[in-house]
């Protein structure tokens, strides 16, 4: 018997990428599997961008209505740009031609908290899901599938998708078999209940995925990797904002705040990061936990060393490198990580009742501690919001961190006013750079202005900072959070005239 595929009544369904990618029509809504580089179809998108470039090709349009759980890879997003295929795409995107197909207005695209998405599809504001396509690492005998390496939305995509593809990726390892918890308890209003999540480690669901067998049109198998690219090292900025915020926890414990075991962790994805990550080891941190949405190479690396008792996430965002540590040791991480479907990883009752520490990224932040996580010039989108909102908002505390300047210099991060606010200055709690933190809790608007200018900003701009904000002290129409318009806005487009804004 097919170890991959044990139920008999499916294999029928076993076809070519090619065969299966005619099952998809112009026009479809089609929810894809992938959660940042993980777990997504590898061979369906990429026979549908033949068809879609044949349909060119003959002076036909071909496109679709695209969904998925997070970023994705090349074989997906990537392709389908590129054939210019993807009439609509939604919640989160990081490859470069989406984003160019997107900014030259080619594209539609919805950027909204992940939390979100699930709950929305079941609300109906998407309409209906034409055809889904999950990737898994097998079909067992009843029927139940094996999640792959993400799980993102694909419960809700099997839920309501009228008919589903599913690929067998043989390069997954069949040890995932169990590390996923998939609950099958959520509901719509007024019927909603609890999440029964009191601890980052408490199972609540099931390890399987389930599909009524009268939707499956194919079964396709694959045999290829996930494709998440590698994160620079940290350098000497990100392990001077790691320095600092590693001080502050310090200090939080001994004011009686946190413990030395702190919270549940939330951290977004690249260098910082994992710097931060990495200088909780050399703190001697141990048996700390992660309720987040990705596992880093950085918290494999502290699951082994024993600073993380366990991560729950919703799936992987491993570099190359990171996916070999985690297949010779799989039977390990196994039981030390959890994959869970991403509206319970970013669900906001379970974040507030955990009180995870929310770690982010950002593009540029206001003297008054308005983020915008990404937007350049306040037009051009970069990747989106992700789960950044789900965490800040909601968790005990609310850290954003960059360096204080970018473009080798020429722009500052800390500017008088934001060009797109994606977390509002309600929800930002600390904020970091290279120079400094500060510590915004119980400041008003003017005490979080010469806070964030004097321990964040680049002493290349701080002058210029300092002299707007005084002026706009004296001369703005309010006086409770003190601005000059017309100069603030300038402020963005000085950059744009220069070219310095564009990516």
């Amino acid at each position: 018997m097919d170890e991959r595929l044990q139920h008999e009544g499916l294999r029928g369904l076993m076809m070519s990428a090619d065969e299966a990618a005619k099952l998809i029509e112009p026009g479809m809504t089609v929810a894809m599997s992938g959660f940042t580089g993980a777990g997504y179809p590898k061979a369906v998108p990429q026979a549908l961008t033949t068809r879609m470039n044949q349909a060119a090709d003959a002076g036909e349009h071909f496109q679709i209505r695209v969904l998925t759980g997070a970023s994705t890879a090349p074989e997906l997003d990537g392709a389908l740009a590129r054939a210019k295929g993807m009439q609509l795409r939604l919640p989160y995107q990081s490859d470069p031609t989406v984003r160019e197909h997107i900014n030259a207005g080619e594209m539609d695209y919805i950027d909204m908290h992940l939390s979100h998405v699930a709950q929305h599809a079941w609300f109906g504001f998407f309409g209906d899901i034409d055809i889904a396509v999950v990737e898994i690492v097998g079909i067992r005998e009843d029927g139940s599938l094996i999640p792959s390496s993400s799980v993102g939305n694909n419960k809700t995509w099997l839920d309501l998708a009228d008919k589903v593809i599913l690929e067998i990726n043989c390069w997954q390892p069949m040890a995932l078999e169990g590390m996923h918890d998939v609950y099958y308890g959520t509901a719509l209003p007024p019927q909603r209940k609890p999440i029964p999540i009191y601890q980052p480690d408490d199972r609540i669901g099931e390890p399987y995925l389930h599909c009524p067998l009268e939707k499956i049109i194919a079964v396709v198998k694959t045999d290829a990797p996930d494709r998440n690219s590698a994160f620079n090292p940290p350098d000497e900025a990100s392990q001077q904002i790691a320095g600092h915020l590693l001080d502050f926890f310090e200090r939080e414990i001994q004011q009686g705040r946190l413990t030395e075991k702190l919270l549940p962790i939330q951290s977004g994805v690249g260098n910082i990061a994992n710097a931060v990550l990495a200088g909780l080891a050399k703190g001697g941190y141990r048996d700390l936990t992660a309720y987040t949405e990705v596992i880093q190479d950085g918290m494999l690396d502290l699951l082994r060393q024993g600073v993380l008792r366990m991560a729950s996430a919703t799936s992987f965002s491993l570099s190359s490198e990171g996916l070999e540590t985690f297949a010779k040791d799989v039977n390990f991480y196994r039981d030390r990580i959890l994959l869970r479907t991403q509206e319970i990883s970013n669900h906001p009752e379970v974040v507030r009742r955990l009180g995870c520490i929310a770690m982010n990224g950002i593009v540029e932040m206001d003297i008054y501690g308005n983020v915008n996580s990404t937007h350049l010039a306040g037009s051009r989108v970069v990747n989106g919001i992700g789960g950044s909102g789900d965490f800040a908002r909601n968790g005990y505390l609310s850290i954003f961190m960059t360096p204080s300047t970018a473009k080798s210099g020429n722009i500052s991060t800390i500017v008088p006013m934001v060009s797109h606010v994606d977390h509002t200055e309600h929800d930002v709690m600390i904020v970091v750079t290279e120079q400094g933190l500060a510590d915004l809790r119980g400041l008003s608007p003017r005490q979080r202005a010469k806070r964030i200018i004097e321990c964040c900003a680049h002493p290349d701009y701080r002058p210029m900072l300092e002299d707007y904000f005084d002026r706009a002290c004296q001369e703005s129409y309010g006086k409770h959070t003190p601005h000059l318009l017309p100069e603030a806005l300038a402020w963005h487009q000085r950059f744009i005239d220069s070219g310095s804004m564009h990516p």
